[in-house]
C-alpha cells in the first residue's frame, strides 16, 4: 500500500464512522485536492487489495474487516496522544467511585456516555455490562440473525476471556477476529488491568466496527490505566 493509499483508506474509515454512509470518491478529492478520477484509480487499488468494498453498484466504499486492521494497526503503532478533556472526564469519575465494584461499574458507565458503544468489565467471575440499547441503536444491528450473533458473543464473553486471558494492555478484536459472533459485525475493545479480584481483570466497549477507533481504544486504554492507579493507590 502506498502512503498516500493509506491515507485514503484512513479517510474512508473516518468518513464512514462519522457518517454510516459509503464515502465516495468526490468527497475524498475534495479532502485530498486531487481529481475524482485520481481518488477512483486509488480505491478500485484498495479495494483490489481487500481493504474496502463496494456495497453497491454506483455506491462509494467502506472498509472491510482488512482495511479497519491496517487502520487500527497504524494507530497502535504511531505516537502516544496527550490526555483529552474527554479522558481527564473519565478519569474524575472513576476516582470517586468509592468500593473497588462501584469504581469499576463507574468506568463502564463513563464509557458508555463516551463511546456510545456497550461496555463492559470482569468483576470476579462476573461479567457487567451497560448500554446494550447504544449498540442495538446503530444502524447496522437491523437484522435478527446479527443481533442472535452478537447476543451469543456476550452469553460467552466472560468464560473466553477468563480462558484465553488476553495479557496486552489493549487488545483490539474486529469483526471475523472476534472468537465467538464471527459475522456479527462487531469490535471488541478491550483493555487489561489488576484489580483485586485478579490480576487479569478486563474493561472495555464492544460496538459496531463502524466506529471512532482513534477516540475509544485511546478511552477504553485510559479506563484500565485509571483503575489500576486508583484501585491501587
Amino acid at each position: 500500500m502506498t502512503e498516500r493509499q493509506k491515507l485514503i483508506l484512513h479517510a474512508v474509515v473516518e468518513q464512514y464512522a462519522e457518517v454510516a454512509a459509503p464515502v465516495g470518491s468526490s468527497l475524498l478529492a475534495k479532502v485530498f485536492n486531487v481529481s475524482s478520477a485520481t481518488i477512483r484509480a486509488e480505491m478500485v487499488e484498495l479495494e483490489r487489495q481487500g481493504y474496502i468494498k463496494q456495497p453497491h453498484t454506483s455506491a462509494g466504499r467502506i472498509p472491510t474487516d482488512k482495511g479497519y486492521r491496517a487502520y487500527v494497526n497504524d494507530l497502535t503503532n504511531g505516537a502516544v496522544l496527550p490526555e483529552s478533556r474527554i479522558e481527564k472526564a473519565l478519569a474524575t469519575r472513576v476516582q470517586d467511585g468509592g468500593l473497588p465494584e462501584r469504581t469499576i461499574r463507574n468506568a463502564v458507565d463513563t464509557l458508555v456516555d463516551l463511546t456510545h458503544n456497550l461496555g463492559l468489565a470482569t468483576i470476579g467471575d462476573q461479567l457487567y455490562m451497560s448500554g446494550l440499547s447504544n449498540l442495538f441503536g446503530q444502524p447496522e444491528f437491523i437484522r435478527g440473525s446479527q443481533v442472535q450473533q452478537v447476543a451469543s458473543l456476550l452469553d460467552n464473553l466472560e468464560p473466553w476471556l477468563r480462558e484465553a486471558a488476553p495479557n496486552e494492555p489493549l487488545s483490539v478484536y474486529i469483526g471475523a477476529e472476534n472468537p465467538i459472533g464471527r459475522t456479527a459485525g462487531v469490535s471488541l475493545i478491550i483493555s487489561r488491568f489488576r484489580s483485586p479480584y485478579s490480576d487479569h481483570s478486563y474493561i472495555g466497549t464492544l460496538g459496531p466496527t463502524r466506529q471512532s477507533y482513534r477516540e475509544v481504544m485511546s478511552l477504553v486504554r485510559h479506563a484500565g490505566e485509571t483503575l489500576e492507579e486508583v484501585l491501587y493507590a
